[in-house]
């Protein structure tokens, strides 16, 4: 199956981005059936407000 770059809003910045070919492959490879809801930018924010979550509470 040939993948093609497809572009995506991301629903916290509502800002368009493109979900390539290269990474919908490897979401196929891994298993991963939904396309991602948020941008790069989105989702690095998203993890770090996790990560530092997670620090506070030890």
């Amino acid at each position: 199956m040939e993948f093609q770059d497809k572009k995506l809003v991301c629903k916290d910045c509502g800002q368009e981005f493109i979900f390539t070919a290269g990474e919908q492959a490897f979401y196929k490879e891994k298993g991963l059936e939904n396309e991602p809801k948020r941008c790069k930018e989105c989702r690095d924010k998203r993890k770090n407000v996790r990560v530092e979550e997670k620090n506070n509470q030890k």
